[in-house]
């Protein structure tokens, strides 16, 4: 196959295929502050698995106790997902692994010149060297290997290639492409992954970061380029701004680049509530994909052209992604919405009754500055009939 931008839809091809790898449970976990408890991760991770995720990285086995402890039992549970953990390119981080008996692991390193001479204080032989020794031994043990190369977006082009031809010489089978520190864009992620791929014919992970909000277009970019892996979070955890999410990714595939995904994307939103608790940090109401506000319209136009035809406004059923279609009553609604509001009530408005409560409305809604209850709404109607009683 060419892998050239006029072929940039090889992921349309027959039997072809986009791998999700969700690393909620390792990078997501390192988001500050967040701990998970080894029933939430095993939860997270039965969740990852009815999702249909390909591959799950649970957590680093070499930090021993209870990481060790839970990864062990996530692995002998018998997911339909790939259970990988994840090694600095180290044997006995590697022999840590294998006692977890995953099926596969993360073998990562940095390749930038500016995390080799001032984190590692090495040099880029030894890198190349200690990959390729990490990847040899896993692969003698029978183990799938994702080589990251960590800091891979600020890392000079021809040894980036370099690497990932040594990589795959010594057995790997696929190069995690760590925008580490989310400084790519989109179009530099496209030419960066490109050249990797016609360079190398390595399958490649995109891994990315959000510090500049763009890890989800940047996932995809690397997809049009040719990369057939894209690691996530869900509700895109992650240090710092966080990891390229999960929900984004898999209906962005589906829906921006028209990938028939077969993943279950039913139980986005329990699954999003739940990691929310989980970690502790709150689920945005206008989150992409799961926010609850992402089916909820307001405005009088938007609230008319939904309630015609949902496509209007809406790409897909909120029902797809376990979400409930809302019509907002306030300020910027209009008669359409407050004629279909009284109608669950089996409350049929004339036009003129419309127009008069969607006037008091729009008061109240001011005054409180917020939409407003189903109740208030009845007590507006409510005081209009006895207003027009008292007149007629």
């Amino acid at each position: 196959m060419t892998w050239t931008l006029k072929n940039k839809d090889w992921f349309k091809e027959k039997d072809a295929k986009v791998f999700i790898v969700d690393t909620t449970l390792r990078d997501g976990e390192q988001t500050a502050g967040v701990v998970f408890s080894n029933e939430e991760k095993i939860q997270i991770a039965r969740y990852l698995d009815q999702i249909g995720v390909d591959q799950i990285e649970v957590g680093i086995p070499v930090m021993g106790g209870d990481e060790k402890k839970c990864i062990q039992e996530i692995a002998g549970m018998g997911l339909n997902s790939s259970i990988m953990a994840w090694n600095r390119a180290v044997i006995s981080d590697i022999k840590a692994s294998l006692e977890c008996n995953v099926d596969a692991v993360a073998i990562s390193i940095s390749t930038s010149d500016i995390h080799i001479e001032h984190k590692l204080q090495t040099t880029r032989e030894d890198v190349l060297r200690r990959m390729s020794d990490a990847v040899k031994f896993a692969k003698d043990q029978n183990l799938y290997v994702s080589v990251n190369a960590e800091d891979a977006s600020r890392s000079d082009i021809e040894y980036l290639t370099e690497f990932a031809l040594i990589a795959k010489h010594a057995g790997a089978n696929r190069l995690r492409f760590c925008d580490t520190v989310g400084t790519l864009d989109p179009l530099t992620t496209f030419r960066y992954v490109k050249t990797l791929r016609d360079a190398v014919g390595l399958d490649i992970e995109m891994h990315t970061h959000n510090d500049f909000g763009m890890a989800t277009a940047n996932s995809l970019a690397g997809v049009y380029a040719g990369a057939n892996h894209v690691g996530v979070t869900v509700n895109g955890l992650g240090e710092r701004a966080g990891n390229s999410c999960l929900q984004e990714v898999i209906m962005g595939l589906k829906y921006l680049m028209g990938i028939n995904v077969g993943y279950n994307t039913t139980i986005f939103r329990e699954v999003a509530q739940y990691v929310a608790e989980a970690s502790g940090r709150a689920l945005p109401v206008s989150k992409p994909i799961v926010g609850s506000n992402i089916f909820a319209h307001e405005s009088g136009i938007h609230g008319d052209g939904v309630l015609k035809n949902p496509l209007t406004y809406e790409v897909f059923k909120p029902e797809e992604v376990g979400l409930e279609r809302q019509i907002i009553i306030g300020k910027h609604s209009g008669s359409a919405s407050i004629r279909s509001k009284f109608r669950e009530y089996m409350i049929t408005l004339s036009d003129q009754e419309a127009a008069d409560i969607l006037a008091l409305v729009r008061q109240m809604s001011i005054d409180k500055k917020r939409s407003l209850f189903d109740k208030e709404l009845m007590y507006i109607y409510e005081e209009y009939i006895q207003a027009q009683k008292q007149s007629s």
